[in-house]
């Protein structure tokens, strides 16, 4: 593992509440993949996941991706790691990247989760513990 971190969320994911993450550049030279961690019980109350993600570069660039995860089963039960009510996802967001520039790069996560029906968006997104990303280097 290159970096990884975890933010918690300890009273419930908000609208428009990004997690951030700051890390240094690293190695130019080799290649990435890019994982979003998620951590979530039994309160959450939707089988998929809707991910608005912006990723700044030092110079100033941001590249936004709109991201849907399947989180549950169709018989309901919960996908990812973990024997109690808390399970783990390691969900992919970025494979084989090289990070070309010097400095910091700049992680934003925010959820899109609305219910079936409703224009508005989830106002406090609950059942998510804790938000992370790791990067690894490229398996390939």
């Amino acid at each position: 593992m290159v970096y990884g971190d975890y933010k918690e969320l300890s009273d419930g994911w908000e609208k428009g509440q990004e997690v951030v993450f700051d890390f240094p550049a690293p190695d130019s030279t080799q290649v990435y993949d890019v994982f979003i961690n998620l951590r979530n019980n039994e309160d959450y109350g939707f089988s998929n996941l809707f991910l608005i993600v912006n990723m700044n570069f030092p110079n100033g660039k941001v590249v936004a991706d709109t991201l849907q995860y399947q989180m549950a089963k169709a018989s309901g039960e919960w996908l990812g790691q973990g024997f109690s009510s808390l399970k783990e996802n390691k969900l992919f967001y970025k494979e084989d990247i090289v990070f070309p520039e010097l400095g910091n790069y700049k992680i934003a996560i925010q959820h899109a989760m609305r219910k079936n029906g409703n224009v508005e968006g989830v106002t406090t997104l609950e059942g998510v513990t804790d938000v992370g990303i790791r990067i690894e280097k490229s398996a390939k």
